[in-house]
């Protein structure tokens, strides 16, 4: 199962593009580096931690 990788941040509404650094919680829950700081890495929805979400690679991946 692939990230939905959210294209802004559900907090400041900021653009958040792929190779970006963003964070989100299990649900996926999606947040820029300077809202994750200011909201100390918990997400407000659900109150879980908010933890960097990895990049997508350059390139399409055969799985």
């Amino acid at each position: 199962m692939a990230l939905e990788m959210r294209k802004e941040c559900e907090r400041c509404t900021s653009p958040i593009e792929n190779d970006s650094i963003a964070f989100i919680c299990v649900h996926e829950c999606t947040f820029c580096l300077p809202c994750t700081e200011e909201m100390k890495y918990i997400c407000p929805n659900c109150g879980g931690e908010l933890v960097r979400r990895p990049k997508r690679p350059q390139q399409s991946c055969s799985l």
